[in-house]
């Protein structure tokens, strides 16, 4: 017989007082000084990516689709994800409105208050701009002030580039799920990344600090690394970074 003395508490997690599902990223437009942020529609970016993609291929080496041989093919499959509702897709745009890139938002679950950024192919035009960084804090400063609690980046474990890019970005390494998927005939195991809302604050700060002005020289050279400024704030480190 067990007494109500004996009765043991089960722990059933802590409570989220007053969440409330928020919103879908339906129709976004996001604009930074560097960079804009629009839904990707074919007859408007097709042209651009094409040119910026052409004789690039590796840019598709860890996407699961892609190259690319011809526009007419291109075209049509960009004309494939402008009505997807996940992933929803968006194209990445100089102020001048030249589209350099294209990324998405994808495992969109209001009701568990997640979401992640994925799909994302920084033409060489974009990669290492400060128009890339601002491109992803546009995104996660969008998804946070929505009220999503949790913001995943995920990519093939192979791919050294993007892991060093997510920690950069202040994500936290959460480790790599095996024998994920099979992509172009190929094994890819997951490695997992993710920041939550109460390390956004934290994490904007970071960004402001690394996208000011006064951060760069009359070159457009930095002065201080977004990684040094995000580094501290890594709940987890991927060991595979060293």
């Amino acid at each position: 017989m067990t007494t109500d003395s004996e009765t043991k508490t089960v722990d059933l997690g802590r409570e989220v007082a007053g969440f409330r599902p928020p919103v879908r990223p339906d129709g976004l437009n996001l604009h930074g000084t560097s960079v804009r942020i629009e839904p990707l529609l074919a007859d408007v970016h097709a042209s651009d990516l094409f040119d910026a993609y052409a004789g690039q291929d590796q840019v598709w080496d860890y996407l699961p689709y892609g190259p690319y041989a011809d526009f007419d093919t291109f075209s049509a499959w960009l004309r494939t994800l402008e009505s997807g509702s996940d992933p929803v897709f968006f194209a990445f745009c100089t102020p001048e409105g030249r589209t350099v890139g294209m990324g998405s938002y994808l495992r969109i679950a209001p009701d568990a208050g997640s979401i992640e950024v994925g799909h994302l192919n920084f033409s060489p035009r974009m990669q290492g701009t400060r128009a890339a960084t601002e491109a992803m804090a546009l995104m996660m400063g969008w998804a946070f002030d929505a009220g999503y609690r949790r913001y995943e980046w995920k990519c093939n474990a192979l791919n050294l580039a993007s892991r060093r890019a997510a920690a950069r970005l202040g994500l936290s390494y959460e480790g790599v799920f095996r024998q994920a998927a099979v992509i172009k005939g190929r094994n890819r195991d997951t490695a997992w990344f993710a920041a939550i809302d109460s390390e956004w604050p934290a994490l904007k700060a970071a960004f402001d600090t690394w996208l000011a002005p006064q951060n760069f020289d009359a070159s457009g050279r930095q002065k201080q690394r977004l990684s040094d400024l995000t580094a501290p704030l890594l709940y987890a480190r991927d060991p595979a970074l060293g």
